[in-house]
């Protein structure tokens, strides 16, 4: 059996996070009742005329930055026409001849070692269609338009991946990049990121790619890397048997595990696109390009490299944090306030992880203070509250958004700073534990330790451990 090589290109599409939709002031909220967020415009009644929501534009013009793009400084609108019941318009509105971003590329790493660059052909704008729900019960099939019109962008890469994982990571760096940049949620549970992959197989060293067949609206990256796998060994089968594969469009059916064929693939011209003629061109000076690249947020490898570099963290930390943008806001509010990167990272990665993971918590569903956590650190490294208070107050945080110092001071938690009060309880300890005494006075140092155990009992953890020690030490003497 000869080599193959895998040749895959991906069609990444992001819902962007604006309030209302592309051409008319619906929201874009998610959920609601079926057909409640739609109005005449979106639904494609006769008469109505579309509106670009400008910040659609200036989404699409920060994401083209972000990832290495030329802005199309004049670009347009065209349609796109087909028919489908979830499209009232029978037609969709989006680039073709001149899409807002061109000739981008997001770096990955390399199935053969090193890095690569995946290039972005384009990214265009365009709106989304509505949502076909099929119900097998009653063997029918219903439409909820509220997705109409949502505003999408279509990120089109050129056939440069080699292999499942590199498709994996290049979608992550995208959505990353997309969050980070503030464009996009990137839910892809809700349907805010998903791609259509592209897949050919090739023999190995040939020059000539093979023909290539097209998996819709994938939403995982699970599905990805499973639907490629799949995919390209499916062809090689076929032309190991001496069959043909079809140029086509192909369904993954992630729970079966395999694709099945929807419909033979279209070319442009089968869409019969045409200028869009409600909508005129759209122009983009220097100075509005330069105004949205000046105020672009810090990218994800820029902050990664920060972290590392200027806070001292660990890669792998560094990974962690960044993997949401709220944990990334916590972090930045925490450094702040505390002055301590490595404190505030490990706090972040250890109690606040573990409340998220024990109330099954998504980060953006946090609802304490940002500035809560820097406190508590601040009480803990100021000997102010021990360790063991420090959690049992962040507890408290997390689940009732309470005052650290106020809840602190509410419940008799703070240090004790009284030395012979401290000295008192401490003798009341070696009164009552005689044999340990005796047992660390002959040599056995492992009776000290019991002892300061006993003492921090007593003192219910309310006590300085380097004060107890001390204290302990003296009165052994």
């Amino acid at each position: 059996m000869a080599e193959y090589e895998i040749v895959c290109g991906l069609e990444v599409h992001t819902e962007l996070s604006t309030k209302t939709k592309i051409f008319c002031s619906c929201t874009t909220e998610f959920g609601g009742e079926p057909n409640t967020h739609v109005c005449e415009i979106c639904s494609g009644m006769p008469g109505t005329l579309p509106v670009v929501n400008e910040k659609v534009v200036e989404y699409a013009v920060r994401t083209g930055l972000s990832t290495n793009c030329t802005i199309t400084q004049n670009n347009k609108f065209d349609r796109k026409n087909y028919f489908y019941p979830d499209l009232p318009k029978a037609y969709q509105v989006s680039q073709l001849y001149l899409p807002i971003c061109q000739n981008g590329y997001v770096e990955i790493h390399s199935s053969k070692g090193g890095m690569k660059k995946v290039r972005i052909k384009e990214i265009h704008m365009e709106e989304d269609a509505g949502k076909l729900i099929h119900d097998a019960y009653s063997d029918c099939t219903l439409v909820d338009y509220n997705r109409c019109g949502v505003p999408l962008l279509e990120i089109v890469s050129e056939p440069d991946i080699s292999s499942a994982d590199e498709a994996v990571e290049y979608v992550e760096k995208l959505r990353d990049i997309l969050r980070f940049a503030g464009v996009s949620d990137c839910k892809m549970q809700e349907g805010s990121l998903r791609a259509d992959v592209n897949v050919s197989v090739m023999p190995v060293g040939s020059k000539e790619y093979g023909t290539r067949t097209e998996m819709k609206n994938i939403n995982s990256f699970k599905a990805i890397h499973h639907a490629i796998e799949s995919e390209s060994a499916r062809q090689i089968d076929l032309i190991e048997d001496g069959k043909e594969v079809k140029q086509e469009t192909r369904r993954w059916d992630d729970t079966k595990g395999y694709s099945y064929a929807m419909r033979s693939k279209e070319d442009a011209q089968d869409y019969k696109y045409f200028p869009e003629p409600d909508l005129p061109p759209l122009s983009l000076s220097d100075e509005y390009i330069e105004s949205i690249r000046k105020n672009l947020p810090e990218l994800p490898e820029a902050k990664k490299a920060r972290y590392m570099n200027d806070f001292g963290l660990s890669e792998y930390d560094t990974g962690l944090i960044c993997a949401s943008i709220p944990l990334v806001n916590l972090f930045e509010k925490t450094v702040e306030i505390t002055n301590n990167p490595k404190d505030s990272a490990n706090w972040i990665l250890g109690e606040v992880s573990k409340m998220l993971n024990d109330t099954q918590t998504q980060p953006e569903n946090m609802t304490f203070r940002a500035d809560s956590l820097g406190e508590i650190i601040n009480l803990l490294n100021g000997g102010k509250i021990s360790r063991d208070s420090a959690k049992k107050v962040f507890k408290a945080v997390f689940e009732e958004d309470v005052n650290p110092a106020e809840y602190v001071e509410k419940n008799n938690m703070g240090m004790m700073n009284d030395t012979s009060a401290i000295k008192s309880a401490v003798e009341e300890v070696l009164k009552a534990n005689e044999k340990a005494v005796n047992e660390y006075k002959s040599g056995k140092e492992a009776s000290f330790n019991y002892l300061i155990g006993q003492s921090m009992r007593a003192l219910r953890g309310k006590a300085p451990a380097s004060e107890v020690t001390k204290i302990l030490k003296e009165l052994l003497s």
